[in-house]
């Protein structure tokens, strides 16, 4: 996915957050940026095979994290 359309996805995060988070989780070997050139440079960034060996415990904890949130917040 492009930077913009991640942060489509997450409208409350800010510009400054998600740049660290993603640099983060590239150092961390759980995401790939590729940089593709061009005017200007085109920056994709997707899961490598250590980010999806993730996707199983994610999908639980969010599970959890529906079925536990307040009736009031839903």
């Amino acid at each position: 996915m492009r930077f913009n359309a991640i942060r489509k996805r997450f409208p409350n995060i800010t510009q400054r957050v998600l740049t660290a988070q993603l640099r983060e989780l590239e150092q961390d070997g759980f995401v790939l940026r590729a940089v593709y050139a061009g005017a200007p440079p085109k920056v994709e960034y997707s899961l490598t095979e250590r980010g999806w060996s993730l996707d199983s415990v994610i999908t639980t904890l969010k599970s959890w994290g529906d079925a536990h949130v307040p009736p009031s917040e839903k």
